[in-house]
């Protein structure tokens, strides 16, 4: 058994608590074809109820649906109509409530990235839409359990990781959202300090 996998359990709490704690885990994405690639989140955004910045904040909706339902699903949206956002239902049943993944510092390089396009390899997550189109993330994989085998699942912060935290030698910075027209007051940003691969404004 796989002791590192994050399961819905550790989900099922408000998004301002899971959002931190995952700065530090890894998502694994796991192609059709078994390949697997990962990345360091090394930054996130929580939307919770009555926050007029969330997704759910009016009515359920066919769209948002899956943020009304247990922990531990997926919820894959379109912004711009052409970049997907990846977002993790936090909080118990009907407590409408997402983290969002801002950026990932990728493990390796996925072979379908030109790297020529690209003169900052540590910037090729930074941020949400560039992290789906890296790792092939789009709205198939919406509503969909993150599960250990399954195209994506979560593992717990590295041992070396956390005592680097405990330490000092990797900080934790909380800010307020970004790209927001409402909610903008909410500091419920966080991203890792000093990292290359954190988005910008």
């Amino acid at each position: 058994m796989n002791t590192s996998f994050v399961n819905a359990t550790w989900l099922n709490r408000p998004s301002t608590q899971v959002a931190p704690d995952l700065i530090g885990c890894t998502l694994v994405r796991q192609m059709s074809d078994r390949k697997i690639f990962r990345g360091l989140i090394v930054e996130t955004e929580a939307y919770e109820p009555n926050d007029p910045a969330c997704h759910a904040y009016r009515r359920q909706t066919p769209r948002n649906q899956v943020m009304f339902g247990p922990a531990g699903m997926t919820y894959v949206y379109l912004i711009y109509g052409m970049y997907c956002c990846l977002n993790l239902v936090t909080d118990r049943e009907g407590v409408p409530s997402a983290v969002l993944i801002r950026a990932l510092q990728l493990e390796t390089i996925p072979p379908w990235i030109d790297l020529l396009k690209h003169s900052k390899p540590d910037r090729i997550a930074a941020g949400p839409g560039k992290l789906c189109r890296a790792l092939q993330i789009d709205q198939s994989l919406t509503a969909q359990p993150l599960q250990l085998g399954q195209a994506l699942w979560l593992e717990h912060r590295s041992s070396e990781f956390q005592i680097a935290l405990n330490e000092g030698d990797r900080a934790l910075i909380q800010t307020t959202r970004i790209g927001l027209t409402q909610g903008t007051d909410l500091p419920w940003r966080w991203y890792l300090a000093g990292c290359p691969a954190v988005s910008r404004k």
